[in-house]
């Protein structure tokens, strides 16, 4: 931990924040009382003790956050944010019934531009609310997602995604392309703003358009966001049809490798993990849409005692119903014990790691964010532990992973800039957003 030097006067001016707990997350375990985190303009510039501010930095602004630990943004590293709008559609059904039967239809005859961006708005104040900084998203029509994150002020990685048959943003494997990677230029000096290559599973994408897509994600230098081994039925079927289980038929086309962001892997043999971590792949884990939909749970403390870098994610509200990162968070760790048989299989520390730096990892952002380090990006929260449901406090870092919930959010900063002070929305109308998703509701609600 260090600090920097004084900041020229026309550089931006410097805030001091001051928590009861300072939870950087790098180094891991480690949890700083009576510490201040500096930050001038978009970026941490200090983490020294509250008694060294007045000589190091005199006459900085100081913010007293009372009662409260000061950790990194959570990052969501697998969301359909727009399916927000269609959170309860069809709950208490198998996968694949799910989305033939209920989704899928329900997508081709509602989802078009202004869908996307309502239900990306309100997926955005979720993710606000509860103390998320950073989404990786996959859907369709990008443009008016990001629309809804840049009126957010939240950070997005957008899926480039790629299917073999048609919907409303594309009729095939080609204009999915062309079209995302055209949203793609048009939004490249978005500060915010990333981009995925996001082929949407291996029983939609065909080896010639995987090819394609592995070529755009090496020439942009992209990650590539895939849904692979959600279900027994996907590895089943590719047995049938290509003689080999989803993760050999994507080693056989170049697709297992840093860039890989692997969703829900939950059907794992020790060789396809010691693959993942040969090769770098990393995996984001969805403990509540695997759990509701009966898909199964995912090897977690196999991966990570194999060395697999392993985010968290959210899925979509439609399979999820809760856009709760806090709340995956814990599941996770809790399911990683109980699966294992070993209590200390995923400690609260690790657990937290997941949330946060596993995720900027898979994202190729690890260098920018996911972690409190001089140099990185500010983005931050505050989690109150001072309320009733989180006394006493022994070790503040299992209290948020174990008792707090996404309620005990209190602030969040995004690149410096304060998009939540004390449960108050500073740029969203949250009213105007809860309004548009109940008409969106009664719509759907008549059409059934």
């Amino acid at each position: 931990m260090s600090s920097s030097p004084l900041p020229d006067s026309d550089q931006a001016p410097l805030q001091a924040l001051l928590p009861d707990w300072v939870i950087p997350v790098a180094p891991a375990g480690v949890c700083l009382s009576d510490h201040a985190v500096v930050v001038q303009g978009s970026t941490i510039a200090a983490i020294v003790p509250v008694a060294s501010l007045p000589s190091a930095f005199p006459g900085i602004a100081t913010e007293r956050l009372a009662g409260c630990a000061l950790l990194p943004g959570l990052v969501n590293l697998h969301a359909h944010a727009a399916m927000s709008l269609l959170r309860g559609y069809a709950d208490d059904l198998a996968l694949m019934t799910w989305l033939q039967d209920h989704i899928w239809p329900a997508e081709a005859r509602w989802v078009g531009a202004e869908f996307v961006e309502h239900g990306t708005a309100l997926a955005c104040a979720e993710f606000l609310l509860g103390g998320v900084t950073t989404f990786n998203d996959m859907y369709f029509f990008p443009d008016a997602a990001a629309r809804a994150v840049l009126a957010s002020g939240l950070r997005a990685v957008l899926g480039i995604t790629v299917l073999e048959f048609p919907t409303a943003w594309a009729a095939d494997a080609e204009g999915y392309l062309s079209q995302g990677l055209g949203v793609r230029d048009a939004l490249r000096g978005e500060d915010r703003l990333g981009f995925a290559m996001a082929p949407h599973a291996p029983y939609t994408v065909s080896d010639e358009t995987f090819r394609q897509v592995m070529t755009f994600a090496d020439e942009l230098d992209l990650p590539v966001h895939l849904h692979v081994h959600e279900s027994r039925q996907e590895i089943d079927d590719s047995l049938t049809r290509h003689g080999v289980r989803p993760i050999e038929r994507l080693a056989r086309l170049g697709v297992l490798g840093p860039r890989l962001i692997a969703v829900h892997a939950v059907h794992l043999e020790r060789g396809e993990i010691e693959a993942f971590a040969r090769l770098g792949v990393s995996v984001a884990h969805c403990p509540h849409s695997n759990l509701k939909l009966a898909s199964g749970i995912a090897p977690l403390a196999a991966l990570r005692a194999a060395g697999v870098n392993v985010g968290v994610g959210t899925d979509g509200a439609a399979s999820n119903n809760r856009l709760d990162l806090l709340g995956e968070m814990r599941t996770a760790a809790l399911l990683a014990k109980g699966a294992s048989g070993e209590a200390a299989a995923v400690p609260a520390s690790e657990a937290l790691h997941l949330a946060t730096l596993g995720g900027a990892r898979a994202l190729g952002m690890g260098e920018r964010i996911g972690s409190i380090e001089v140099g990185k990006q500010a983005d931050l929260i505050t989690v109150r532990l001072d309320t009733l449901e989180c006394q006493p406090v022994f070790d503040p870092i299992a209290q948020i992973v174990y008792s707090a919930g996404r309620e005990q959010v209190h602030d969040v900063w995004v690149a410096g800039e304060r998009l939540l002070r004390r449960r108050e929305a500073q740029r969203l109308d949250l009213a105007a957003i809860r309004a548009s998703a109940s008409l969106w509701g009664e719509r759907l609600r008549r059409a059934v």
